[in-house]
């Protein structure tokens, strides 16, 4: 018999894991607290690979010189966000904010399945992932844009965890001190947030993922699409006829041929910024066995015993 509990607060997720209330803890818990259960010798902290991925968004109507704007420039727009790509350090974020609970994303699809590249890693920053100041502001000069660029960046505070605040400050820290960029950091409940980021409120926003299936289709297919449900207005033809083969295709050395054209095409473009990419953890007791924690993405009950 398994019984499920839902916590709506990660602090008390893990004091009921500290006093043995709970066997096992799936997700929710905040990095500092899997770092001090790590420590804890009544529990054990469990690994795996993890389909979660965190990203940011950009809107192509109301972005700096986003389609929609007085001074609409497609190729300056592109500049912005090619330029906010070479001056991210995610492994700074995903150590000091998480606790390396998350690692650097580099491609849409992430790594564990068929069709994961290093597209962000090979374009932008120095080539070994860490930011390149001095290619961004290459990319914004040869665009003709003039610095600092003010972004808008909205996140939400209560939908992904309680580091969401520090992640985005780390975030407006990094693209500030390249010199390059103003930013307007704000926050919304997650209610509001999600009519909001459908209706152009927000030029540059967060959003996280979860996967519907372990393939790598449900990275792109929902993301690229025209009538996508990012509602950012992204529209690249290539992109979605990349997609359709795809597909259909049988043969599964082809279908990650499309995978990697269809990476190639939209790292160039940028519609979304992947940044983190989640470890699979949970915390169960000593005396708890058949954690398993698979490329499959979903937690099994089934194998669970004690």
């Amino acid at each position: 018999q398994v019984t499920l509990s839902y916590y709506a607060d990660a602090s008390n997720l893990r004091l009921d894991v500290e006093n043995g209330n709970i066997d096992v803890a799936h997700r929710s818990l905040a990095p500092t607290d899997i770092a001090a259960l790590s420590q804890n010798d009544a529990v054990t902290v469990h690994e795996g690979p993890g389909g979660e991925i965190r990203y940011m968004v950009f809107n192509f109507n109301t972005q700096p010189f986003g389609d929609a704007q007085p001074d609409a420039d497609p190729v300056k727009a592109q500049a912005v966000r090619q330029a906010i790509a070479a001056s991210i350090d995610r492994q700074e974020i995903a150590t000091d904010i998480y606790q390396d609970t998350f690692t650097p994303l580099w491609s849409h699809i992430p790594d564990g399945l068929p069709g994961a590249g290093q597209q962000f890693k090979e374009l932008y920053g120095d080539g070994n992932g860490m930011p390149d100041p001095e290619q961004a502001t290459q990319r914004l000069a040869d665009a003709g844009v003039e610095t600092p660029v003010s972004l808008a960046i909205q996140y939400s505070p209560d939908h992904y965890g309680p580091s969401s605040g520090d992640e985005y400050a780390r975030v407006k820290s990094q693209l500030e001190a390249t010199g390059l960029f103003t930013v307007d950091l704000q926050s919304t409940e997650w209610v509001q947030y999600a009519q909001d980021r459908t209706q152009d409120v927000y030029p540059i926003h967060q959003l996280g993922w979860f996967p519907d299936y372990s393939d790598a289709d449900n990275y792109l297919t929902p993301f690229f699409i025209r009538d996508n449900f990012l509602v950012n207005h992204y529209d690249n033809p290539e992109v979605q006829e990349l997609i359709q083969q795809q597909l259909v295709e049988p043969d599964q050395a082809v279908r990650e041929e499309r995978f990697t054209q269809i990476q190639d095409l939209v790292a160039v473009d940028i519609p979304t910024l992947p940044l983190l990419q989640g470890k699979q953890i949970a915390v169960a007791g000593a005396d708890v066995e058949g954690v398993n924690l698979d490329p499959s993405f979903k937690f099994r009950f089934g194998s669970l015993s004690k």
